[in-house]
């Protein structure tokens, strides 16, 4: 698992073709390259699509089974995961990670604030304001 998520955190910027096939499996769940194809717009190259999630799965965001015959291919993580290694990936990559936390944290809304705050709160066991 380690590889995997080592992979994941060495290249977890996705393409445009590959966020849209990534929010379908995300949104919709396991899919074959023609289920996919189907709920795509433009209906894109069997093999165009096949590509896309051999690039997914390398990038350890992909898992494919069997049925009867058919590929399926499904997310290894949620869309929520994938958004905090992006956060991680991009904390990591600042040259001031203090500064870069700082920064971002005067940048978000009241509401997540709060979220955060309470999150940090039951994290430490004090459950108090």
């Amino acid at each position: 698992m380690s590889a995997r998520r080592g992979a994941r955190q060495d290249a977890p910027r996705l393409g445009a073709l590959e966020t849209r096939v990534m929010d379908l499996l995300w949104d919709h769940g396991p899919s074959t390259v023609r289920g996919l194809i189907d709920r795509l717009e433009g209906e894109p190259a069997y093999t165009t699509i096949a590509t896309v999630l051999t690039n997914l799965q390398r990038k350890g965001l992909v898992t494919t089974s069997k049925d009867g015959r058919a590929t399926v291919y499904g997310a290894c993580t949620t869309r929520e995961e994938h958004v905090a290694t992006l956060m991680s990936h991009a904390l990591g990559s600042s040259r001031d990670r203090a500064a870069s936390i700082l920064h971002f944290a005067r940048s978000i809304p009241d509401s997540d604030l709060d979220l955060l705050r309470d999150y940090l709160r039951q994290r430490d066991g004090s459950g108090t304001p």
